[in-house]
């Protein structure tokens, strides 16, 4: 797996990154993880979005939001300075599970990653992501072309997660967004301590190592299933 640490980029760019990996990955590449943040944007996913979108497109473009439909999966979401992207072009076609078991090893790279932080997430059944009760700490979608996934994860770390405000998450009137600095000190207000809050990029790499795990036991799997 190839790990690549865009910074902030663009979506429009990023997206086009994307399309070309996945074309080389088509062609026998190796799978490539995508690391990054975008500016404030608002996608809609196939399943829709417009009617979960609070305000017009003319205050979007005021306040100098992205407004874009995309070809994932999944309704509307946001992005924003803070939150860290993930898109794994990889290779799915012979996996044990197909997409769904696809899905649920990134949910468990997330929930791995969080663990590490001491917060116990999970999920929600019927409702993809990773999830503190009602409190969503990070979305999903992803489109699959020729059998090579595009798009992705979305964890919020740092604290200002108020572009949400704009938008029903994920279409859900009771989903809560939340983020990695919330949820910490939430528990250290339980247990009257103060732990120092992670850096995006100390995330960057936590997630990037519970990627090669999550996924090097999935192509074990795979391997195995293939003898």
């Amino acid at each position: 797996m190839r790990i690549r640490d865009l910074g902030r980029i663009s979506y429009a760019d990023a997206l086009a990154l994307q399309l070309e990996e996945v074309e080389r990955v088509q062609q026998g590449g190796e799978d490539t993880l995508f690391l990054l943040e975008h500016p404030p944007v608002i996608t809609l996913g196939k399943g829709g979005g417009l009617d979960n979108l609070h305000v017009s497109p003319d205050y979007l473009k005021e306040h100098e939001i992205e407004l874009v439909q995309v070809k994932r999966g999944g309704n509307i979401t946001c992005h924003f300075p803070g939150q860290l992207v993930a898109y794994p072009v990889f290779r799915i076609e012979h996996r044990p599970g197909g997409i769904r078991a696809f899905f649920h090893d990134m949910e468990e790279t997330v929930i791995r990653t969080l663990a590490r932080y001491g917060l116990v997430a999970g999920r929600s059944e019927g409702r993809p992501g990773v999830w503190l009760g009602n409190r969503k700490i990070c979305s999903m979608g992803i489109g699959v072309k020729r059998w090579v996934t595009w798009h992705g994860l979305a964890l919020n770390v740092l604290p200002d997660v108020s572009l949400f405000q704009l938008v029903t998450l994920c279409g859900l009137s009771d989903a809560v967004p939340t983020s990695v600095h919330a949820e910490m000190r939430r528990c250290d207000a339980q247990r009257s301590s103060e732990t120092p809050l992670p850096t995006l990029q100390e995330i960057k790499g936590v997630i990037a190592e519970e990627f090669r795990t999550v996924f090097k036991d999935s192509r074990v799997a795979e391997n195995q299933a293939a003898q």
